[in-house]
């Protein structure tokens, strides 16, 4: 058996196997391991994920990811174009299937459907576009996850999605419809949608590569104060001024792999890789 396949563990069992004869095989002489072996994850983190794989048909987009994220961490990922950072968020909520590994979210472990909704109960996510309903309000936009998913009535959703507008800022939209907002705006009132639901954890997928410059600023400062108040979060970004001032750990990644981690003063100061301060390089040069 291949290094490889031995970071395959139970979970692997959970979830579809990755399109590769030799993996297949793997995959289904591990399907009778002991669920003792579960036993191994720590519950008091709010992320484990162990010897992750995904592929894309042949392409191996996510190799043996190692990453545990503490409750009140703030983690920030980082790397070039194509190196898995957005897929590797993905995968912490199950929007993407993992082929093999395992993920363990709160002390739940991904597998059955069961076990996902649970993840997803207590996991948000803001993403590059905003994704709102644009023939609603924007207080109807925030309203509809809470009245369906957590059985609140009308007027106990509207005071949530008040109180989460206030919070990013712009409670004076709530009566409006998406496309009346700026961009900064509307990925605010993401996030405040995503706060509605009051989850746990946070994922952020570069939630301001859509912006114009200007507006950057305001989606970071939410952020910023969402970091401050104790929040669980995983941020994908480019914005190294931000990870500097909000990250307590940056995870580096390149073709797939965690290539370094560290905190912010070790990541910026002295990067421990070459291709960590090549990448520095081009990214801090303007």
């Amino acid at each position: 058996m291949s290094s490889q396949m031995r970071l395959v563990n139970l979970c692997s069992n959970l979830m579809p196997v990755a399109p590769m004869a030799t993996v297949t095989s793997t995959i289904h002489s591990e399907r009778e391991t002991s669920m003792a072996d579960q036993t191994s994850f720590n519950h008091a983190n709010a992320i484990e994920i162990k010897g992750l794989n995904k592929w894309y048909d042949a392409y191996h987009a996510l190799k043996n990811i190692d990453l545990t994220v503490a409750h009140g961490e703030r983690i920030v990922v980082c790397g070039p174009s194509g190196s898995g950072k957005s897929t590797l968020i993905r995968c912490v909520n199950s929007l993407e299937a993992h082929d093999n590994g395992c993920i363990t979210v709160d002390g739940t472990v991904m597998g059955d459907a069961a076990s996902i909704e649970a993840i997803r109960a207590e996991v948000g996510m803001v993403f590059q576009q905003f994704n709102l309903f644009p023939h609603l309000t924007i207080l109807q936009n925030l309203t509809l996850g809470p009245m369906k998913a957590r059985g609140l009535s009308r007027k106990d959703a509207e005071e949530r999605a008040m109180k989460y507008l206030e919070r990013v800022q712009i409670p004076e939209q709530a009566d409006k419809k998406p496309g009346a907002l700026s961009g900064g705006q509307q990925q605010r009132v993401a996030i405040a949608r995503s706060l509605c639901m009051e989850p746990k954890i946070m994922l952020f997928d570069e939630p301001t590569s859509a912006l114009d410059p200007e507006m950057i600023s305001e989606v970071l400062d939410v952020i910023v104060d969402l970091a401050e108040s104790g929040m669980t979060m995983i941020v994908v970004t480019h914005e190294m001024g931000f990870a500097r001032r909000a990250a307590d750990r940056m995870v580096f990644m390149d073709h797939g792999k965690i290539v370094e981690t560290g905190t912010p003063s070790e990541f910026f100061e002295n990067p421990k890789t070459e291709r960590c301060r090549a990448f520095l390089n081009q990214i801090l040069k303007h």
